[in-house]
């Protein structure tokens, strides 16, 4: 991968994980639900998916699903449920009072891998990366040692920053009335997500 090429690829990975989707507004969540150190093993979660979905792509696997559509299919709907499973249940909890309660961080380690491994973004722009980037005169193993940094610290810092944002938001002297829109706000994401994933089309790899 040339310099140039690098930079793009880069610019490319800011906009693919800064855009918020369901990691972001998750990172959010933990943020004001457990604070910021808690909150880590959310975006330990999101880096293992993108670790996993990176070493996927080079192996060809993101490709072979894109022209599964059976496959694709049946799990863009699972997770599609399962997005608007958490946004209702976000609804219904957001007026009711905020007890403390103790999560284990291997809770929201697999919540945060879950919600990220269902995400069609994912697979789309995994693939798009892979199908645009990756130069095919190289071996893709020896071009990872480059795309698989760049974009693991740039998902980082994207991730902590939402995760950052929540953890302020919890912080803050906000009235009760503010809390649950709030709330209801990242309840209503979910959602909105969830119906956005289920009528989604699946990625089509070139020929």
């Amino acid at each position: 991968m040339t310099f140039e090429g690098w930079i793009i690829f880069a610019v490319f990975w800011v906009v693919f994980v800064a855009t918020p989707g369901p990691n972001a507004v998750n990172c959010i969540q933990n943020g004001m639900t457990h604070g910021f150190r808690r909150s880590l093993w959310g975006v330990l979660g999101i880096l293992t998916q993108a670790t996993l979905f990176l070493l996927l792509s080079a192996a060809g696997v993101t490709a072979l699903l894109s022209q599964a559509p059976e496959v694709f299919y049946w799990g863009k709907l699972l997770g599609a449920g399962f997005l608007v499973f958490l946004g209702v249940r976000g609804l219904l909890n957001a007026g009711k009072p905020v007890t403390p309660r103790h999560v284990s961080a291997r809770s929201i380690y697999l919540r945060a891998f879950l919600i990220a491994t269902i995400n069609v973004k994912s697979i789309a722009g995994y693939f798009a990366a892979f199908s645009q980037f990756v130069q095919p005169d190289i071996p893709v193993w020896s071009q990872m040692w480059v795309i698989m940094p760049t974009a693991l610290v740039i998902t980082s810092l994207s991730y902590l920053g939402f995760t950052a944002v929540g953890a302020g938001l919890g912080r803050a002297a906000i009235g009760a009335i503010l809390n649950v829109w709030v709330r209801r706000v990242m309840a209503v994401c979910f959602i909105v997500y969830g119906v956005l994933l289920g009528s989604s089309p699946v990625p089509v790899a070139k020929q």
